[in-house]
């Protein structure tokens, strides 16, 4: 449990760190306290839809796929925050979609796409 506390924690600090350095150039204090009050998405929770989407759709004929992505939504779940982030189904849709991308592979239906 402790192992897993700690990877939460890791991703909660990743979830912060602004790559190109310029997310608060240019704005004054006072637009800088708004948007730190103001709620935000979890980086993770889109993620994890995208993931979903590829595990439901490459997942009948890849089951590997579905079941990383729903191991990866369950565990970046715990790295919602309720009080600064406002819309966890992205969590929600993406384990969905793995869900139906495993039974699929599992049953043996696949998808008749037009690629």
């Amino acid at each position: 449990m402790k192992t897993f506390n700690n990877i939460i924690g890791f991703l909660n600090t990743m979830k912060d760190i602004d790559l190109w350095g310029d997310k608060m150039e240019g704005i004054s204090d006072k637009e800088k306290e708004y948007m730190d009050r103001a709620p935000t998405q979890n980086p993770y929770g889109f993620i994890g839809l995208m993931l979903g989407g590829i595990a439901f759709t490459f997942g009948p004929q890849y089951g590997f796929i579905p079941v990383m992505t729903l191991i990866f939504c369950i565990v970046t779940l715990f790295t919602f925050d309720k009080e600064k982030e406002d819309n966890p189904w992205p969590f929600y849709l993406g384990i969905v979609f793995s869900l139906i991308g495993l039974y699929m592979f599992i049953v043996g239906a696949t998808h008749k796409l037009v690629l």
